[in-house]
């Protein structure tokens, strides 16, 4: 596993609903599991001031942020509540960047 700490922005279009949700559940698998990611949360607008290692969002913004130079790594989530596959990403991406 990683030894530095991860920063990672949980974005969805408007940073109201559904990014504070899936913020939330991230967090909890982030701590259940122990992973090195602190998470803030914010809009897409936000990304231009991000300078952290990871966005987190909705699997249909995914693509669009593909596109920005600006993003090193998405984690993309279908289901913004599911523990399972949120942890399957989370996993995913730290065993990518060990």
């Amino acid at each position: 596993m990683a030894s530095k700490t991860y920063k990672a922005l949980v974005c969805c279009r408007a940073g109201i609903g559904s990014s504070q949700m899936l913020k939330i559940v991230c967090d909890q698998v982030i701590n259940e599991e122990g992973y090195p990611i602190e998470t803030v949360t914010g809009s897409i607008d936000d990304i231009d001031g991000f300078d952290g290692d990871l966005v987190i969002t909705m699997s249909d913004l995914a693509d669009d942020l593909a596109q920005n130079d600006k993003v090193k790594n998405v984690v993309a989530v279908r289901d913004i509540v599911s523990k399972v596959e949120i942890n399957e990403r989370l996993k995913a991406f730290l065993d990518a960047v060990a």
